[in-house]
């Protein structure tokens, strides 16, 4: 079998950084190249160097592509000779539909005017092999990130891809929807695509790569082919973060307490669509020291409610009590939200979680500016060692706390977001895929950091898509689907086969 691609000696570097030192890898025709490592192990950034991203000239080593060298002075020239690339980072326009952002630089047009109907007949097209039900002229605006993210894999499939580059396409996916993406994958493979995909999740990895290549710390450590080895997920582990992790959850005794907070008869209506109800009369209760689940389907309402509850950041006519230490609190703005102890780590960070911009010593301080003020001035030096503190006590990876929060690893992001919200003290911390674009050594830190809170007595609420984080970290589990929780599970009786058949059965209603 012929390599399409051979990328040799590629070395990048940043300012201070080294962040691809000499690596090596070589794709064949027609496979699936998983390529794995810890965040910041420079897989994004070897596939920018790739597809022109950084152009040549901005790193040293050669790619040779169809049996040619080729020097990529921008996108533009990998994507003309089919070489596609969607990357971690969204690259929709919010404000077009999703027929525009498809075809956008790629218009369907006939004699110099766009074809509004054949634009509609292929994005429905193309919609259905990637499993997204939605009409061709809704805004990418009013879709979530995990249906955005399909957007863009249906944006890569319509140009005349050869070899397809997904850099973490599954990290907003349901296990149902994921598994449709890589039977899509696998289908392409049957038709000749090459694909290279960058995943956190091995159990993905392990269905659908024929090989994988394991980049550590900027180096390519070894390239195993999984059609002549067997290959575990502890070996592929070893090689990513170079030891053994014989656990993948931390181990806890949990010290539960009384009932903390306490949500009832909470409803929320879409916030465009008045007559639609997205969230349909929910109640949950948090107890002290108690790590609680939602666990359900893309388009279930389980980010709709988290975000209607942190002050109605989204929907209208919303109703409903909340409770917190036997009180009735005000939730009706994130100021007041925030102000009586419930904080909310959103599913994008780079939108809404950061200022990417500012550095992480703003970033930490920005929830809870008070608490670094004077007479309502910022004490520079007090916001100084704040952040310190926390980039030590969180293990925050970079040179200082001045570092721009857009340069640190996803991994890295995420303990930003989350010192943010621990600086403001909360009682209740609502993490909506806590983990989500995170490597297995970064999770790992961050499951502990879980844990520290609620043995602290403090009460999570945990949104995941990936069941068996749900069922390794709560001691308690919702399940939700098309608005309304429709069980309650105990993490002894709770399994993905319970969780599934739960949800299927309120289908069926």
């Amino acid at each position: 079998m012929n390599a399409i691609l051979e990328m040799r000696g590629i070395t990048k570097t940043f300012p201070g950084v080294k962040a691809l030192d000499n690596v090596n890898i070589a794709v064949k025709d027609g496979e699936i190249h998983a390529l794995v490592g810890e965040n910041g192990a420079g897989k994004s950034t070897l596939m920018k160097v790739l597809s022109g991203v950084y152009p040549h000239g901005s790193y040293s080593g050669e790619i040779h592509y169809e049996g040619q060298e080729r020097r990529f002075s921008g996108i533009a020239d990998s994507e003309k000779l089919g070489i596609i690339i969607i990357h971690q980072e969204l690259a929709l326009v919010p404000l077009l539909s999703i027929a525009e952002n498809i075809f956008l630089g790629n218009e369907q047009a006939t004699f110099g005017v766009i074809d509004r109907s054949l634009t509609f007949m292929r994005t429905k097209e193309l919609l259905k092999l990637v499993g997204l039900n939605e009409a061709p002229d809704v805004l990418v605006t009013n879709l979530g990130v995990g249906k955005q993210q399909l957007v863009e894999i249906a944006k890569a499939l319509s140009k005349k891809v050869k070899l397809l580059i997904l850099d973490e396409p599954t990290a907003s996916l349901n296990e149902q929807d994921s598994d449709a993406l890589l039977n899509l994958l696998l289908r392409f493979k049957e038709q000749g695509i090459s694909s290279i995909l960058i995943s956190h999740k091995l159990n993905e990895i392990s269905k659908v790569a024929d090989s994988i290549t394991v980049l550590r710390d900027g180096g390519a450590v070894e390239t195993l082919d999984c059609r002549t080895q067997e290959v575990s997920e502890d070996h592929i582990i070893r090689g990513m973060v170079g030891r053994t992790m014989d656990e993948r959850y931390p181990t806890r005794e949990p010290k539960i307490g009384e009932t903390i907070f306490k949500v009832e008869n909470w409803s929320a209506y879409h916030p465009l669509h008045k007559h639609v109800q997205v969230v349909k009369n929910v109640n949950l209760h948090i107890r002290r020291g108690e790590i609680v689940g939602i666990a359900g389907l893309m388009g279930a309402g389980r980010t709709e409610f988290a975000m209607s509850l942190f002050g109605r950041s989204y929907g209208q006519k919303i109703s409903g009590r909340v409770g917190l230490g036997g009180k009735e609190i005000d939730v009706s703005t994130v100021e007041k939200a925030v102000a009586n102890g419930i904080a909310y780590a959103t599913e994008d960070r780079k939108t809404y979680g950061l200022v990417l911009g500012e550095d992480i010593r703003k970033n930490v301080t920005l929830a809870h500016l008070e608490g670094v003020s004077k007479n309502f001035v910022i004490d520079e030096m007090q916001e100084l060692a704040v952040a310190n503190d926390y980039r030590a006590k969180m293990r925050i990876r970079s040179p200082s706390v001045f570092q721009e929060t857009v340069n640190l690893s996803g991994g890295n992001q995420q303990k930003v977001v989350l010192s943010k919200w621990l600086f403001a003290d909360p009682e209740i911390l609502i993490l909506d895929e806590p983990t989500r674009g995170i490597d297995v050594g970064a999770k790992y830190e961050i499951y502990m950091i879980i844990n520290r809170l609620a043995d602290a007595g403090k009460g999570v609420l945990m949104i995941s898509s990936e069941m068996p984080e749900l069922l390794g970290m709560c001691d308690r589990i919702y399940v939700m689907n098309e608005g309304a929780m429709i069980a309650e599970l105990d993490s002894a009786e709770a399994s993905q086969e319970k969780i599934m058949h739960a949800i299927v059965k309120s289908g069926r209603r």
